[in-house]
């Protein structure tokens, strides 16, 4: 059986004088003894404020969207089973009553898209507050050994597993770009004059796109859902995998991987969320 343990932390960093990074970090178990869990960075910009109150609400608007996933329910309760929850019932597959007949992937497009309107309508609304307020978002739903990844702009989500660590998610920016079509090296990225533009993010129009990946989790396994205030001031992945097996806690882990972001530097916000599977 598959248990998690998770710590987040944000930190506003040596340079910024407002910390725009926003962090949610919330799990526990259903009725069958499955961990459920919902993991949240989201880096804010624009405006006076904009880009604080941006990330904060985006992340309000996730919670409350997905929120019945994490009221329990009476086991003995009677249930309605779809076709395909029935064809895992009889093989064996444990059912959830409160998650039978959810699509995760669909509720997240749903949060995502209800988080964006929840930003873009602010914007609209408060231009002199909000100016053009945005914020990237990246974002785990953990239901048993299974974790779908959600990922708009240049916050990141990276998978720990047997000392190698591996980004899952794909950078909406200028320099990610460059990189794909072999117009820059990947190291270039952190000293590019343009390493900051990000074409996709929460608030930008009316609708948005998110990118979803799907990964099988295993026991010794961590999840790291970082902004870039982490990834471009600690640039070794060496050192990263490092901090996270010796801490061993993920709170320890919290507070070390942001350290080593403020001692490179601290140019951004820092945000961290750290999950492991035991």
């Amino acid at each position: 059986m598959i248990n998690l343990e998770a710590a987040s932390l944000t930190d506003i960093g040596k340079i910024r004088g407002i910390n725009e990074d926003s962090i949610w970090s919330q799990h526990n178990y259903t009725s069958r003894n499955e961990p459920i869990g919902l993991f949240i960075v989201c880096d804010g910009m624009g405006g006076h404020m904009g880009g604080e109150i941006a990330s904060y609400w985006a992340i309000e608007a996730i919670k409350r969207e997905l929120a019945d996933l994490f009221a329990l329910k009476d086991p003995r309760a009677t249930v309605v089973l779809s076709e395909e929850a029935i064809l895992a019932a009889r093989s064996g597959k444990l059912i959830s009553p409160q998650l039978v007949g959810i699509d995760l992937e669909k509720r997240m497009q749903t949060a995502i898209q209800k988080a964006n309107r929840v930003v873009h309508e602010y914007a609209q609304r408060k231009p002199d507050k909000a100016g053009d307020a945005g914020t990237t978002l990246t974002m785990a739903v953990v239901h048993g050994e299974h974790a779908i990844i959600a990922n708009i702009g240049d916050s990141r989500v990276y998978m720990l597993r047997g000392h190698e660590l591996r980004q899952i998610t794909h950078d909406h920016s200028l320099v990610a770009n460059l990189v794909d079509r072999g117009q820059i090296l990947p190291d270039e990225v952190y000293e590019h004059p343009q390493r900051n533009v990000i074409y996709r993010f929460l608030g930008q129009k009316g609708q948005v796109k998110a990118d979803i990946f799907q990964e099988n989790l295993q026991p010794g396994d961590y999840l790291l859902l970082c902004s870039d205030g982490l990834w471009e001031m600690v640039r070794s992945d060496r050192q990263i995998v490092k901090i996270i097996e010796t801490s061993n806690e993920p709170s320890i882990a919290c507070k070390a991987l942001i350290a080593a972001a403020n001692e490179a530097g601290g140019e951004d916000n820092i945000a961290v969320v750290l999950v492991k599977i035991t």
